[in-house]
Formats: structure tokens, sequence, C-alpha cells
């Protein structure tokens, strides 16, 4: 997460600055498909190679989603970016569902799929989504075009130099896109709630004596109903606007980090996870497209290399503070009741942004 937040600004200025964006998404894409392949090699005892090749893996898929993400005010109208962001993600959910429940089932059944053992079951696993993850690229390269650049005056042709002339150019004039740069603060702020209850849910489960199979049940809830939920979250911007929509989701996941404290039985674990499926794509689909509705589409990747900042970073605080809570009183239950100060603070900020304002900025300075 380190690497790729430090390394994803100039990245993306100098995608920007070469008109380089899908090159750049292959380059990263084919490290995460590789590396991630590559742990079918992992055995009992390989901590080393296992952690090098996550690590290399993970970088390929964050890496690649800047420029992934950054595509996106090109392919979409203006007045449709909110239902594209949210069908993308609503996919997403069902594409990883479909794999998940295929690669559970090798698993749990090994015999019936021709596989060894469970041990062997899980290595495959790793194959299968290094398969799934280059075959369902191949549509992005075929059909999506290379979106143009702007080039900026007095611009070097080296592309690192021109990517630093990029990154000061972003930081003079950052007050011109001033509402999307409140947005980042507090995406910051919200997105360290979501991202902690995404990692530590399974943890605190666990730790609460919820069973394996509800985990793992839960944990395909979660990607199933998210598809259905994040297509009408695109729908529900439509109706009362991309913002209020998102202060909804926050809303509700105020609700599920206070439901957390009082989780006894496995019934309520469900629920949760329902819950948390309802809004987790559709929170994240509309943040893009807010986002990506805020800044100068041919810099695009530029802006989005500060987002997947904002994104990695977010993921320090929350856990951090779980943990912190956990350690002072003996149980998580209070932990995850406290992540309500990153909805409730994203939340106000948030409130603060004029997303209008943000769009009239962008025409203006496209002309």
């Amino acid at each position: 997460m380190l690497i790729v937040a430090l390394m994803a600004p100039m990245l993306g200025a100098m995608a920007d600055h070469g008109r380089a964006r899908k090159k750049y998404l292959a380059v990263f894409a084919g490290i995460g498909t590789t590396f991630t392949g590559l742990l079918v090699f992992v055995r009992t005892g390989d901590w080393v190679l296992a952690s090098g090749l996550y690590v290399l893996g993970r970088i390929g898929y964050a890496g690649g989603n800047i420029f992934y993400d950054a595509l996106l005010p090109h392919v979409a109208r203006e007045d449709r970016i909110d239902q594209v962001s949210a069908y993308g993600y609503a996919v997403g959910y069902l594409g990883g569902g479909l794999l998940l429940m295929l690669n559970l089932a090798a698993i749990m059944r090994p015999d019936v799929f021709g596989i060894p053992n469970a041990a062997w079951a899980s290595r495959l696993s790793f194959v299968s989504v290094a398969v799934w993850w280059a075959l369902f690229s191949i549509p992005l390269f075929r059909n999506v075009d290379e979106p143009p650049t702007r080039p900026i005056p007095g611009e070097s042709r080296n592309p690192v130099r021109a990517g630093f002339q990029r990154l000061g150019e972003t930081f003079r004039e950052i007050r011109r896109f001033r509402e999307a740069f409140k947005f980042l603060l507090a995406f910051w702020l919200y997105n360290d709630g979501i991202g902690t209850i995404i990692v530590m849910a399974v943890i605190f489960g666990a730790e609460i004596n919820i069973g394996s199979s509800t985990l793992i049940g839960a944990i395909l809830l979660v990607q199933f109903i998210g598809f259905p939920f994040s297509i009408l979250y695109g729908h529900l911007a439509r109706r009362v606007g991309t913002r209020n929509a998102i202060l909804f989701g926050l809303v509700v996941y105020t609700g599920i980090a206070i439901g957390g404290y009082f989780l006894r039985t496995a019934l309520h674990f469900w629920i949760l996870a329902f819950l948390v499926g309802t809004v987790q794509g559709g929170t994240q689909a509309l943040s893009r497209s807010l986002f990506a509705s805020m800044i100068p589409r041919f810099r695009s990747a530029e802006f989005f290399g500060f987002y997947d900042v904002s994104a990695k970073f977010s993921g320090i605080l929350g856990p951090l503070l779980f943990g912190v809570v956990g350690q002072l009183v003996g149980s998580s239950r209070l932990s995850i009741v406290s992540l309500i100060v990153f909805f409730i603070a994203g939340g106000i900020l948030l409130m603060s942004v004029n997303p209008e304002k943000g769009m009239r900025m962008v025409r203006e300075h496209m002309v």
C-alpha cells in the first residue's frame, strides 16, 4: 500500500503526459496477474516467497486501478457517470463472488474437481484468479480508446521530468479545484472506516466465536448482495444526487458500527453482512464518479493518482484505532463502535462539498 501510494501521483502524471493510461494499466495488470499466478508454488512454510509474491501482486492490482479509474470520465457521459461507475462495481462484485464460490467449492470438495487435496485446491485458486483477471481485461484493451491529453506549456519531452512538472502544476492549481480537494479529505476519512470494516470484519467475527462456515458465507453474501445494490445506488444518485446518496450510505455504516457492539449470534452477523453488502459497492462507486466529475478529464490519471494516495493511506488510521481501542478495553466490541468517528467526520466534511461548483470549475478550465 505504501509503495503504491508513494508512486501513484507520479505515475499518473507520467501517464497523462505520454497519453499512456492503457499502456500503464497493461503493465500493472501484467505484474498483478503474473505474481498472483506464481503463488501456486507456495508451500507450507514458504512465508518469505508468499510475502514477496503477494506484495508484487498487490502492487500490480493497486497500481492498475489508478489507470482503470482514470478512464471513467472518458468512457461515460457526464449525465451517466454515476451509473457507469456503479455498473462497474456491480459486475466486479458478481464476478468476484462467482470465482470465490467456485474456489471455495474446490477447496471443500477437491475430489469432485479432480484435485488431489484441499491444499492443492487452495494453490490452484491463485492460478484461476490470474486467468480470470487476464481474460476479463481483454475487452477493455480491445474496445476502449486511449483518451486524449493536453500538454502543459513548456513541458519536457522526458516523461519523468514532465511528471514532476505536472505535479508542480497541480499543486499550484489545487485551489482551482477546491471542491475536489475537499472531497479527497472527506473520502480519506470515511473510506478509512469502510476499509477497516472490510479488513477487520472476519477477525472481529472470529473473536466473538462466529463459526468459520458463517464467516465464509457472509463474505459470499456481501459479494452477491453488492451486485444489485451497487446498480440501485447508481439510480439513487440520479434521484437524490450523488453526494446525498453517499451520505445515506455513511448513515447506514454508522448503524452497522453501532450494531456491531450488540452482535452476539450468527444471525446477527448475517444481518450486518447483508447491510454491508447494501452500501459497500454503492458508496465506493459513487465516490469514484463524484471525484471524476470534479477533475479535468485530460489530467484524470494524475488526479486519480492523488485519489489512490487517499485510498491507500486511509487504510492506516482505522485499523490502528480499532487495535488500540481493543487493547485498552480488552474487546473488539468498542473497537467497531469507535469507527463511527470516521463516518461522522467524513460525512460532515462531505456536506461542505459543492459538486455543482466543482463541475462548473472543470468546464471553465477546459475552455
